[in-house]
């Protein structure tokens, strides 16, 4: 996991709960840094650095569109 670079950076665990899937869907290998640490403390979040999404650099462009489309389309209500 040395050569995954951070591509996001989440404050709540509940924040990746959709992108997790999508990952998985699309077949993206991935690591969320610090999800169990935010789970436990989320009030410490900033603390640990939030919830870091890595990914390998070849995947970068993929998922970056992938978190492109999420903020574009994404509504919550």
């Amino acid at each position: 996991m040395t050569e995954f670079v951070t591509i996001a950076i989440f404050n709540f665990a509940h924040e990746i709960t959709i992108l997790k899937s999508i990952l998985d869907r699309e077949g993206i290998p991935y690591l969320f840094q610090n999800e169990n640490l935010v789970s436990i403390d989320p009030l410490a979040s900033i603390a640990y650095g939030g919830i870091q999404l890595k990914v390998h650099p070849n995947d970068f462009e993929k998922v970056q569109t992938i978190l492109d489309n999420l903020n574009n389309n994404l509504k919550i209500v």
